[in-house]
């Protein structure tokens, strides 16, 4: 990546204005949405750009790409994982991940809780819901969320901040719309029955992150607009 820090400067300045824009025609404070740079398939000085400018956090779709660029990025800012999370690699993940946003299935939480017990740590986990139906998709069914956060709330070594999605592709925007629509209502019934505020959600990218917003993002996750079309690997 040849993407010197002025330029992406620029772009985060420029993504940043579009949440500005989209948290002002939903009623929205734009301090409510947070910007997560995702610096897959980006080499390490992506994450540096980013704790530069002032993000929080970096996201990750490979456990093992994300724990080689950490050890060469220094600079302070967290890490997530946003990609699937296999239950071999869970360990590894909660080693070297500050929050994991793919977690779809009891035995991942399982495997999850008891990494993180062995390394002395609670680990904050989003709940990744396939709100959108859609088979290419991977994520708990809706039908099956209350019976995952049940399971997840009885970990002792993980915090649930809420829910996680990725909406079909689409050239309709209204099957993301809906999607986000589902998963905001998912959060709204999960929260009210269960006690837990379950105040993140995650969904919302490039290109559809209006319509994220709208519905209630919490946290965008962008790549695309940040850093350029990825590179091949």
């Amino acid at each position: 990546m040849s993407l010197t820090y002025e330029e992406f400067k620029q772009r985060a300045d420029r993504v940043r204005a579009q949440i500005a824009e989209a948290c002002a025609r939903a009623g929205r404070d734009p301090g409510a949405v947070e910007l997560l740079a995702v610096t897959k398939t980006h080499p390490a000085t992506a994450a540096a750009h980013a704790a530069r400018y002032g993000l929080r956090a970096v996201g990750e779709n490979r456990v093992q790409e994300g724990v080689e660029k950490r050890a060469q990025c220094p600079a302070a800012i967290a890490w997530e994982l946003i990609g699937h999370l296999q239950s071999n690699k869970a360990r590894l993940a909660a080693a070297h991940f500050d929050r994991i946003q793919s977690v779809d299935s009891v035995k991942l939480l399982n495997h999850l809780d008891r990494a993180a017990g062995e390394l002395g740590k609670v680990l904050p986990i989003l709940l990744q819901i396939n709100a959108g139906n859609d088979p290419a998709k991977f994520g708990a069914e809706p039908e099956a969320a209350p019976a995952l956060l049940e399971a997840a709330l009885r970990c002792g070594h993980l915090r649930v901040d809420g829910l996680m999605t990725i909406a079909p592709l689409s050239d309709d925007p209204a099957v993301a719309e809906r999607t986000f629509a589902n998963l905001r209502e998912i959060r709204d019934r999960l929260a009210a029955q269960s006690g837990t505020p379950l105040r993140e959600l995650s969904m919302g990218m490039t290109g559809d992150m209006a319509a994220a917003i709208a519905a209630g993002s919490t946290i965008v996750r962008v790549g695309t607009a940040l850093f350029g079309t990825r590179e091949a690997v």
